[in-house]
């Protein structure tokens, strides 16, 4: 009963901190569009590439998020049907999508900018540093709206990597129209638009490797099959471990299964509960079926197979 209730309050928790992301998501967005719609038309107005980098890179700092609330709401959904971990993995699709989306803008927009290198365009300079400082201030306010929210969520993380990025983008996008405003030097802007293009691949990059991972069932970065075998192996009555899996359902979500082999003359059920709690304090792994049984596999003298033991905490 104890367990039940600790159960129904980490769900309770878990949804008042999801109804919170979703919040701190939502202003975020409206704060970005809002500003994105300003920054695309001086953009055009005034011939800057970097600027319509920027506004590139907020546009799909609002996709991010957008899917991010998507993602969010699908994960809630219950496990049914075909679907056994229900919808958790939409979150890692919208991280990949992001990802994805980030790898291709950067591409678009570095070989813009070396066209640009080649001949640059006459570019107003005191409106690309105005607009620029003004974004710094908008991607700050949404970094900190952000910053609130669960970054352990590869979702979430996603998003908020955007909008870092783009803060650094603004940064540079300012440097870039202080000096055109002072020097005249128009190339200035086709550089800083080719920062904002690394900075969007680098992210882009580290979005689609982490939410590769995940999809090719790889054990979470911060957890070490050896070590955990290790662990397992090193508990009393435990002979030997076989067919050890790690993985992540999602972010945040580690899932373990493994064979265990205890020692003929203990209950093997008490072993198993000893191993998942190991898992849990030592390793934070809250999902974990184990199938247990006694002596080698094959002995004669093996006995009844032990039943599976699964336990399962959100």
């Amino acid at each position: 009963m104890h367990d039940h209730d600790h159960s129904e309050l980490d769900h309770h928790t878990h949804d008042i901190a999801d109804d919170a992301d979703r919040r701190y998501l939502t202003l975020a967005l409206v704060l970005l569009l809002a500003y994105m719609a300003l920054e695309v038309t001086v953009g055009i107005l005034v011939s800057s590439l970097a600027l319509l980098t920027d506004a590139g890179h907020m546009l799909t700092d609002a996709g991010a998020i957008a899917l991010a609330l998507v993602a969010m709401r699908l994960a809630r959904r219950p496990a049914s049907g075909h679907f056994t971990y229900g919808f958790k993995r939409a979150e890692i699709l919208s991280a990949q999508a992001n990802g994805l989306t980030l790898l291709l803008l950067a591409i678009v927009f570095g070989i813009e900018a070396v066209r640009r290198l080649v001949y640059p365009p006459v570019v107003d300079g005191a409106w690309v540093t105005v607009v620029a400082l003004a974004g710094i201030v908008v991607n700050l306010l949404a970094v900190w709206i952000m910053g609130k929210a669960n970054r352990r969520s590869l979702n979430v993380e996603g998003s908020f990597q955007h909008i870092l990025t783009d803060l650094y983008a603004f940064i540079a996008t300012a440097v870039a129209g202080a000096v055109i405003w002072l020097t005249g030097w128009y190339r200035a802007d086709a550089l800083a638009a080719l920062v904002v293009a690394v900075l969007m691949f680098r992210a882009g990059y580290g979005l689609v490797r982490a939410s590769g991972r995940i999809f090719l069932e790889a054990a979470p970065s911060d957890l070490h099959p050896d070590a955990i075998d290790a662990a397992m192996l090193a508990m009393p009555h435990v002979t030997r471990i076989d067919d050890l899996h790690v993985w992540e359902v999602t972010s945040g979500m580690p899932a373990l299964s493994a064979h265990v082999i205890v020692s003929l003359d203990v209950d093997c059920h008490d072993v198993r509960r000893d191993i998942e709690v190991m898992l849990k304090d030592r390793f934070d792994i809250r999902h974990t079926t184990l199938q247990t049984d006694h002596g080698e596999t094959g002995d004669s003298a093996a006995g009844i197979r032990c039943a599976f033991g699964h336990e399962h905490h959100h």
